[in-house]
């Protein structure tokens, strides 16, 4: 190979890293913060940026969201209870320009920034309360961060809570604490079910006895309606005897009283009052046949 060919192709190989250094292509999620001559020009893409060498110097940042793991972190609450605690912080750069300028190592800061916020937020608030409200937690330790992250360009969007670790005498009491309220609660459910069996069995028994008593009530009713038409039947009937009647009846009486093996008989005053027009009628029928 010849020195001028040699040479040619050390031209061609320098050219293409001029090349590739020169034109950069920025995607949609990234931003170059382009430096000329020590002086910010600002950030720059998506898509093809040109870039001078030896002139111009860019750094590469990422707009999508991270996360950022705070490792466990041992605090006092307000009455002296010491807890462990670890956390997530998810963050994402919303001034690439900022982001570079104003903080040199973002998640060294945060998390030095989110360890001292954690020990002021947890010194304020009870044992019991840190336990309960770990949401409530979660918003003040990112309002904070957020106030302080803000200025460097990059937001908090949110911070989640992964372990509190209480002392060990304060989970032996809150493991007795809750088997006694499962206790409590299975006696209040047994009573529950008492209470609501013994209610249903007086319903039932309510309900009996008033069936109980109507039907009582519908017999009454009944047989009182069949005494009254029975008694309008005999009265509907008494009204239809008339004297005749009631002589022709006796007389069927007094011929009973004949084929009797008695005697002696006794008669009613009343029989002879109520015989006399069945004689009369008699006495009449006769002079007409003698007639």
């Amino acid at each position: 190979m010849t020195p001028g060919i040699l040479l040619v192709l050390v031209l061609v190989v320098i050219a293409f890293i001029m090349l590739v250094n020169i034109i950069r292509i920025v995607p949609e999620y990234k931003r170059l913060v382009l430096f000329r001559l020590g002086r910010t020009q600002g950030e720059k893409g998506p898509g093809i940026v040109i870039v001078v060498p030896i002139i111009d110097k860019v750094v590469e940042v990422d707009l999508r969201e991270s996360y950022l793991e705070i490792p466990e972190q041992t605090c006092i609450t307000k009455d002296n209870a010491p807890i462990s605690v670890d956390f997530l912080i998810y963050w994402k750069v919303i001034d690439p320009s900022a982001s570079v300028i104003q903080v040199r190592n973002f998640a060294g800061a945060a998390q030095g920034i989110a360890t001292t916020t954690l020990r002021a937020v947890v010194g304020d608030i009870a044992l019991d309360d840190v336990l309960a409200k770990r949401e409530q937690i979660n918003d003040i330790l990112r309002t904070k961060l957020d106030e302080v992250t803000g200025r460097w360009g990059v937001k908090v969007t949110s911070v989640e809570i992964r372990e509190i670790q209480p002392p060990v005498e304060v989970q032996a009491a809150m493991t007795k604490q809750m088997a006694a309220e499962r206790h409590r609660r299975a006696v209040v459910t047994e009573s529950d079910g008492t209470k609501q069996a013994a209610i249903t069995i007086a319903e039932g028994e309510k309900q009996s006895a008033i069936l109980k008593a109507e039907g009582k009530k519908q017999a009454q009713m009944l047989e009182a309606e069949g005494y009254a038409q029975a008694l309008a039947n005999i009265f509907g009937a008494a009204k239809s005897i008339d004297e005749k009647t009631m002589s022709l009846q006796y007389l069927e009486t007094l011929k009973a009283l004949g084929n009797s093996p008695s005697t002696k008989y006794i008669f009613p005053m009343e029989f002879t009052t109520m015989l006399r027009p069945l004689i009369g009628n008699l006495e009449h029928g006769l002079k007409k046949t003698i007639e």
